[in-house]
């Protein structure tokens, strides 16, 4: 193993700190930004409780992991179901119903860490081996393709409804908006497939700029929000009981925490991840309940404010992969300026100028990334298929979760999409014989 730059608790000098610092904000950047413009949040806060939650995580990991946490793009769908969504303006029409549940989301993470302390970590490998958790990866990926590609070809334009007499906001396909998104899209494919260095940890914050200048060349940018914005602005906080009532409700329950099946596995995941490239075993030190609980407490604390639900990113894990730069007072540093940025009207401003065409063409290769993880996770684990028991467990979760089935109580009480799939997952996986016994021995 190559020896590192700077290891976990070796501080940098001033200058390589800041350098070092914003390159792992922006390696973040892209992804962070990118969910709150698809669910109708604001970018800014966003940002600023990626901060938060990263300076969280780092206290309750003992600053013993180099781990940066934003905007999850598990919840995408599940924050729409809970909050809404104005198909007209785009934006969320009861945001802070996705925000209590995901403060339920938090309070999940800090009970299974709680019971991780407790008694082990190995139960919740059997609750949710690859074979549950990789089909609701493809599920999240593949149900959210239908709005990527939307978002990349059509454009809201008023209409005049000749029989009512009404201006009508209508979906049209535009060939000049969908040119972006494939300069964007393609602009994504080449930095990751042709760039071996920095570069290609990044290529979302990357495609997105190449889109935006090519959207500046064929005109489709517009100024005014950064022309009216002021240099300097609180972002847009949602308190509870301030800015939106309080009301805990079964719909928001079960639209949000089911997706902790995904998350939760994706969190392990990452910690293994991480704790080979920097030759440290997380399991172990500082533990799976220490980290399981830094990333819920991040995500509640976020969620108090008004921003999304949070995980570890592997673009930062890519980071410190190329560079060997592993220490921890880097991610905080990246985590402070993230914060500070937050408060920049003009950045914020700017940010919202980036055509839906744009955010489309990433999103193509983002979501697509994401069904293509869960198909990698099959592969990795050696899941066979010549098993009609794990045919059968998959077969189920990807027609229900991208058949969008949905079981129905009443108008506000149902289960459906993705967090239906996840829970038959789980149940299927538990009842159906000949349910893999060994767990992979982490401790070693």
């Amino acid at each position: 193993m190559s020896k590192p730059v700077l290891d976990i608790n070796e501080k940098p000098s001033g200058g390589q700190l800041l350098t070092l610092s914003f390159q792992h904000m922006f390696a973040m950047f892209g992804s962070t930004i990118l969910v709150p413009q698809l669910v109708g949040l604001s970018p800014a806060i966003a940002l600023l409780t990626s901060g938060i939650a990263t300076l969280i995580f780092l206290i309750v990991t003992q600053f013993k992991v180099p781990a940066y946490l934003g905007s999850s793009f598990a919840f995408i769908s599940p924050i729409i179901i809970a909050a809404g969504l104005n198909e007209k303006t785009g934006m969320s029409i009861n945001p802070g119903n996705a925000m209590i549940g995901a403060m339920a989301v938090g309070l999940v993470y800090g009970i299974v860490s709680l019971l991780i302390w407790k008694t082990g970590y190995k139960w919740l490998m059997r609750l949710l081996p690859p074979i549950v958790v990789a089909p609701v990866i493809i599920v999240i990926g593949l149900g959210l393709s239908g709005t990527a590609v939307n978002m990349a070809m059509n454009i809201n334009v008023e209409v005049l409804d000749e029989a009512t007499g009404v201006m009508e906001n209508v979906s049209q396909y535009s060939g000049l908006h969908f040119s972006a998104a494939l300069v964007t899209l393609f602009a994504a494919i080449i930095f990751t497939v042709y760039f071996k260095n920095i570069l290609s940890a990044m290529p979302i914050l990357l495609g997105l700029i190449v889109g935006y200048l090519y959207s500046l060349v064929i005109g489709i940018v517009d100024f005014t929000p950064v022309k009216e914005a002021a240099m300097f602005a609180l972002p847009e906080f949602l308190i509870p009981g301030v800015d939106y009532e309080f009301n805990i409700t079964a719909k928001i329950l079960l639209a949000m925490v089911p997706i902790v099946i995904v998350t939760i596995s994706e969190h392990i995941g990452h910690q293994l991840v991480l704790g080979k490239v920097v030759n440290r075993n997380y399991v172990k030190d500082p533990g799976l309940h220490r980290s399981l609980l830094g990333d819920g407490l991040g995500t509640f604390a976020s969620a108090l404010i008004g921003g999304p639900p949070k995980t570890t990113y592997g673009e930062n894990i890519g980071v410190l992969a190329i560079t060997r730069v592993y220490s921890v007072y880097v991610i905080l540093g990246a985590a402070i300026i993230a914060i500070i940025v937050s408060f920049f009207g003009k950045v914020m401003a700017l940010i919202s100028t980036i055509p839906t065409a744009v955010l489309g063409g990433i999103s193509i290769l983002l979501f697509g990334i994401i069904a293509s993880s869960g198909l990698r996770m099959l592969v990795e684990s050696k899941v066979d298929f010549g098993n009609n028991r794990n045919m059968v467990i998959a077969s189920v979760i990807l027609v229900v979760g991208i058949g969008g089935a949905a079981v129905r109580f009443n108008e506000s009480f149902a289960i459906e999409g993705m967090a239906l799939a996840a829970i038959i997952g789980v149940i299927l996986n538990l009842l159906l014989p000949g349910r893999e016994k060994n767990v992979e021995d982490y401790d070693n």
